[in-house]
């Protein structure tokens, strides 16, 4: 069988299928420089199904991203556990792609190696690599920029290929670490669409961080409210708009996403508030 049919998804678009996520009780502590201990999230519970695009929202320093690297297997838990499929997370998680909210381009390499670099490192042979890397590059509409570097694109683009980069082997589980938070609002649009209409084809299960509510909404099928330091599931919501969804800009206007909105704001400003207040207080 060749590297392409091993990466790619079906004709129905439906990749290979993503992978459920079971956390269970998830506990991480720190040790501060000062020799205290420091807990980050606590008895963190929640359920990603296959496939379901699901977005954690919480006020910052609530423990989002700590809850996904327990998740890739970058760092092992306090207490509690994950699971992906049936397997526990015991060290890096295979069949995972992550999408930082810096470009973690490799500066010297070319759009086009950065985007290789995945299918290569799986072993797939570098001609075969190539091709896939050039038709990945096209369908986040960067055909023509293979030979540039990360330095000579805008930051719209870098994250284009960043996605380029994420997707190319066919993730069972994608994670994304506030990826669109450093654009412009036109860009962040074009992104969102970008990313809906990559994730129809091939339907990675996805935990998703923003700290912008309007972008949770109109990219899940469930949003998880955090509560302020230190992080655990306040609430979860359900999110029940059509798909596929279309155009984000349009989406934000429906009657039925503006009650959902308002639903989740109700319960994330409370969060929000402790946690300037506490941040305010400490300076």
């Amino acid at each position: 069988m060749s590297a392409n049919h091993r990466i790619r998804p079906p004709a129905d678009g439906g990749g290979d299928g993503g992978a459920r996520i079971d956390i269970a009780g998830l506990t991480k502590r720190y040790l501060t420089p000062k020799g205290e201990t420091f807990t980050a999230i606590r008895d963190v519970s929640l359920t990603v199904e296959p496939g379901q695009f699901c977005s954690i929202v919480g006020p910052t320093g609530c423990g989002k991203s700590t809850t996904l690297a327990q998740v890739s297997g970058l760092e092992k838990p306090s207490a509690g556990s994950v699971k992906v499929g049936s397997h526990l997370v015991d060290g890096i998680t295979n069949g995972v792609s992550y999408m930082f909210q810096a470009d973690a381009l490799f500066p010297w390499k070319s759009v086009l190696s950065n985007v290789m670099m995945g299918p290569i490192l799986l072993g797939t042979p570098k001609r075969e690599a190539t091709e896939l890397a050039r038709d990945w590059l096209r369908r986040v509409g960067l055909a023509g920029f293979e030979d540039r570097y990360p330095h000579q694109l805008s930051g719209g683009m870098r994250k284009r290929v960043a996605m380029a980069a994420a997707l190319i082997n066919n993730p069972r589980i994608l994670l994304m670490d506030e990826p669109f938070g450093a654009l412009d609002v036109q860009t962040k649009a074009i992104m969102q669409n970008e990313l809906l209409k990559l994730w129809e084809e091939l339907r990675p299960s996805v935990l998703f961080i923003t700290h912008d509510l309007d972008e949770a909404v109109a990219l899940s099928d469930r949003v998880v409210i955090m509560t302020s330091s230190p992080g655990s599931v306040k609430d979860v919501f359900d999110i029940d708009l059509p798909r596929p969804r279309g155009n984000v800009q349009q989406i934000r206007h429906e009657e039925r996403f503006l009650e959902l909105q308002g639903q989740i704001w109700e319960s994330l400003k409370d969060e929000v508030t402790r946690a300037y207040a506490r941040t305010a207080g400490a300076a």
